[in-house]
């Protein structure tokens, strides 16, 4: 092969591997890391659609509108809050198994977050739908963050809220561990299901 040729074949290599590079990065689109915080108190950057894409890819049998729907719930309920809206959802995804349930808490109740779960006489508290079950949990997330002095701009709904808002204070997913369950991996596992949100 004479030089000329090599070079032109060497530079058409090139070209042709850098449009195949190119195409395969554009290939996936949506595949890029998402920091998300691991504090209670601050703002989601999870987007109600990429919530609902999260969650179907761990329950795919659920119907896409309905999670999407409930995804905007949490969205909308922890911006009201100012409760870090992806890590609430990532904590209901835990609770519930993906909206799977299983234990003492029945899919009617309209529980997300195990409120007031102990045992088979106190399986858990009863919300009226969707949107309720959700501004608990929010709310519940609230007293755990913040100090008696700040109020909810939401009627409250929580009716553990006072309790906690008195007994309890934790700034992260770590400090729910111990408080919020006896599980000491707690915020561990809420942790391991952020870190696979981040990537969606």
């Amino acid at each position: 092969m004479k030089k000329n040729s090599f070079i032109k074949f060497s530079v058409l290599i090139f070209i042709c591997l850098t449009i195949i590079s190119l195409f395969s990065c554009k290939s996936l689109p949506g595949r890029k890391h998402r920091n998300i915080s691991r504090k209670i108190l601050d703002l989601g950057v999870l987007t109600p659609e990429e919530l609902a894409d999260f969650f179907i890819l761990n329950n795919p049998e659920t119907d896409y509108d309905y999670i999407l729907q409930f995804a905007s719930y949490y969205v909308d309920e922890a911006l009201a809050e100012g409760i870090n809206s992806d890590l609430a959802f990532a904590q209901m995804c835990l609770e519930t198994g993906f909206l799977k349930f299983g234990g003492l808490v029945q899919e009617d109740f309209h529980n997300y977050c195990g409120l007031g779960a102990m045992d088979a006489e106190h399986p858990g508290e009863k919300f009226e739908n969707e949107q309720m079950g959700i501004r608990a949990h929010i709310q519940h997330l609230q007293a755990y963050a913040t100090r008696e002095d700040v109020i909810l701009n939401n009627e409250l709904i929580d009716p553990r809220y006072n309790w906690v808002h008195k007994t309890k204070f934790v700034q992260d997913i770590w400090g729910l561990a111990g408080t919020w369950a006896t599980d000491p991996d707690y915020g561990h596992k809420i942790n391991a299901i952020l870190e696979r949100m981040e990537t969606i």
